[in-house]
């Protein structure tokens, strides 16, 4: 789809200059979804297509979408005005011959951004109609479906490690899922162990629907197999989503205590 294009330089030209754009700074994240427009428009097919594929020329969008030039880079423009696109040079390879090198259109972090709000308003949409058709419970029983994925990943990882390590095996396998997650020792009485994940892929949608953290903190537990107790969440505005892991020396002693007649916590 390059026309003779070759691999894209690493280092882009500055987004609404390199098109002789309007000068306008980029849009913010909370706008980005909007400056697409619906992705059924010409603007949002264009988007979509540069992030499926990579780098692309105007040309090669021209053809895929059977539209003239004039209108391909008309979108263009608009996208990188608002910073959800960059180009970038392609550096040319073989016998191009002479001429200028061939300008990429690639998609920008906002770019990205956009689209995972636009599926954020597609996912709360669709619990809305759940829970509305077919009421709350079933929106817990989504929950539910959607974690046991995970957990059944994860399972394997967490189990494999060794007993003190487990709070940070499960932090590193949702780190490669993209939550930026860590383990810390607990600085609380009784001790334990703190898991954090500072992204959230679903924050904006479990703001609605917190049934999605309660599904996630109930298999954190079946995997570490020790009470757990989440503290805070980004849903709710809290920054990081914290969750306290028990101690498995301390659950083994309150389980004691309430089978001789104590009081379990």
């Amino acid at each position: 789809m390059g026309h003779g294009a070759g691999p894209a330089e690493a280092s882009p030209e500055t987004g609404a200059a390199g098109a002789g754009g309007t000068g306008r700074g980029p849009v913010p994240e909370s706008a980005a979804a909007g400056a697409l427009g619906s992705e059924r428009s010409t603007r949002g097919r264009i988007a979509r297509l540069i992030l499926e594929n990579g780098p692309v020329t105007a040309a090669g969008l021209s053809a895929r979408l059977g539209l003239t030039s004039a209108a391909v880079r008309r979108h263009l423009d608009n996208l990188l005005a608002d910073g959800l696109i960059e180009t970038r040079i392609a550096r040319p390879y073989g016998n191009r011959g002479r001429g200028r090198p061939a300008r990429l259109f690639a998609i920008t972090d906002a770019g990205r951004s956009a689209f995972e709000h636009a599926y954020d308003d597609l996912a709360t949409s669709a619990l809305r109609f759940i829970a509305e058709t077919a009421g709350p419970q079933a929106v817990t029983q989504f929950a539910q479906r959607q974690i046991s994925e995970l957990e059944r990943r994860y399972r394997p990882v967490v189990e494999s490690a060794k007993a003190g390590e487990r709070v940070q095996a499960l932090a590193e396998a949702l780190s490669a899922d993209g939550y930026a997650a860590c383990a810390s020792d607990a600085a609380v009485a009784g001790g334990g162990e703190q898991l954090c994940q500072h992204h959230c892929p679903v924050a904006h949608v479990a703001e609605q629907y917190p049934e999605l953290c309660e599904a996630e903190t109930e298999a954190f537990g079946r995997l570490l197999g020790t009470p757990v107790q989440r503290l805070a969440t980004i849903a709710h505005g809290d920054g990081i989503c914290t969750t306290h892991v028990t101690p498995p020396g301390l659950r083994h002693n309150r389980s004691t205590d309430t089978k001789s007649g104590g009081i379990s916590a």
